[in-house]
């Protein structure tokens, strides 16, 4: 019996320091976030974000996002409504996607509680039009199998780039405002679980 569980103790050390199969990362929704700030009479700021997020971090270093533009919470239902109608039009573009490239290899190599930062490129898809984009970033390695990337710097959206200014007019008339900024602030927090195969 001795014997057996002397096995039994070195086989499960020897799986437990074997080398993870990287099938890539899923994307965390429960501790993941997406905030934009919006600017009305030129001075009063709010901040919203979407709460339905998914994506992936797959093995040679591609990253996919999709943010489910239905999910936009503003704290004012009504207002929750005429974003998903008047600006995002979500009955003919229910989805943003982010798509763009990692050094998976510098992020498997990273020690737990380390960081790096980078000036990361992706391409935004939003409301039927695509941009190329950069931004800079910080890659945080809590363990083997979690990773956190989230925004240093805020990522200015122009409306304009996405045709998205007729709808921001129809929000500011609706609302009866003189203005709503155009100009868009965005933060992000993503967190990657590992999956393995």
């Amino acid at each position: 019996m001795f014997k057996s569980k002397v096995k039994s103790f070195y086989l499960s050390a020897l799986l437990l320091s074997a080398p993870f199969s990287y099938a890539g990362w899923q994307l965390d929704n429960a501790h993941s976030h997406v905030n934009f700030v919006s600017v009305k009479k030129s001075k009063i700021g709010e901040v919203h974000y979407f709460k339905e997020l998914s994506g992936v971090l797959k093995d040679n270093g591609k990253a996919e996002i999709n943010i489910d533009l239905s999910s936009v919470e503003t704290n004012i239902g009504i207002r929750n409504d005429r974003m998903l109608k008047m600006l995002f039009e979500t009955n003919l573009f229910p989805d943003a996607k982010i798509s763009g490239n990692f050094d998976v290899n510098k992020i498997r190599k990273m020690k737990s509680g380390s960081t790096f930062d980078v000036n990361q490129s992706f391409t935004l898809d939003l409301h039927g039009k695509k941009q190329k984009m950069t931004t800079k970033v910080r890659v945080i390695k809590l363990s083997n199998q979690k990773i956190i990337v989230s925004s240093i710097q805020p990522m200015i959206l122009n409306a304009g780039d996405f045709k998205l200014i007729n709808g921001v007019e129809k929000l500011r008339e609706i609302a009866g405002l003189p203005s709503i900024s155009t100009a868009v602030p965005i933060t992000f927090s993503l967190t990657f679980n590992v999956e393995t195969r």
